[in-house]
């Protein structure tokens, strides 16, 4: 298990807990059991981009911090 923030470019996986605001995170499109690609994250606590049901998303790094994502290749671990 990562933090979205931590998630290398290209790598993806499914969220399996959210410890930030969950309504903002709904509307964005990021919900338990959705599957995340990360495209981008900026240093220097930029924001992070990931795709979420074919759509690009960014948001804080705090924010992304606070998702949890079971990476592939990971199940039951």
């Amino acid at each position: 298990m990562k933090k979205l923030s931590e998630l290398e470019y290209g790598e993806s996986g499914i969220v399996r807990e959210i410890r930030a605001s969950q309504h903002e995170l709904n509307c964005l499109g990021i919900r338990i059991k959705k599957q995340v690609k990360m495209i981008t994250r900026q240093p220097i606590k930029g924001p992070v981009v990931v795709v979420v049901d074919e759509m690009e998303v960014a948001m804080g790094l705090d924010t992304a911090e606070g998702v949890v994502i079971e990476t592939e290749g990971h199940e039951g671990s």
